[in-house]
């Protein structure tokens, strides 16, 4: 089972966060954080879709959870591009999307103002979830926002992330993570050329 921590939640969507369980896409083969049916209730439980204590039918959810990934990923990276996903995936999102009744959106008072307070309860089974994460794609892929869908600028990276910054123009999944590794890496490329450099 994966270790605490190592799924990281920078994709801005849940949908996002769910394409970036499967690492490193640049190598082959790539990291795939969910190994066991295990790994993906726990995920889904992290993301806040999934009740504790789920039925045994996780097992099942696994290869289904794995193939709604990919179907998100190339529909999101599609309609990002200005493309329009394969009718193949468009059924896949709504035929997953379809598993569960859309959950009742609730509203707080927060500083003076109202907010979405989350919705009224968790899915109880792993397919269930997995189908709010598919609605959580439709969503993405029907509003203003799939234009902001980046891929993460580090060479070694390519995790999936909604660009929210007020210009419009974040290039890292994270600063502390990539953005700042990339900047230290060209810094001291940029020195070492400089010390190689004739000096007239």
């Amino acid at each position: 089972m994966a270790t605490d921590g190592i799924w990281i939640w920078d994709g801005g969507r849940v949908c996002l966060d769910l394409v970036n369980t499967l690492r490193n896409r640049w190598r082959t083969p790539p990291t795939e954080t969910l190994q066991s049916s295990g790994d993906l209730v726990l995920w889904l439980q992290e993301a806040g879709l999934l009740a504790p204590d789920p039925p045994r039918s996780a097992a099942a959810a696994l290869a289904s959870g794995r193939q709604l990934r990919e179907t998100i990923d190339r529909a999101v990276l599609a309609v990002a591009d200005g493309r329009l996903p394969t009718a193949d995936d468009i059924m896949a999102l709504n035929r997953s999307a379809a598993q569960a009744p859309r959950p009742a959106l609730q509203i707080a008072i927060t500083d003076g103002r109202l907010e979405p307070a989350g919705t009224t309860d968790l899915a109880t089974d792993p397919a269930v979830a997995l189908a709010l994460v598919a609605q959580d794609a439709v969503d993405l892929l029907l509003s203003a926002e799939i234009r902001r869908v980046r891929v993460c600028g580090a060479d070694t990276c390519a995790l999936r992330f909604l660009d929210r910054s007020p210009a419009h123009n974040r290039r890292w999944c994270s600063m502390a993570r990539c953005g700042n590794r990339t900047k230290v890496r060209l810094h001291q490329a940029r020195a070492r050329r400089s010390e190689h450099t004739p000096r007239g």
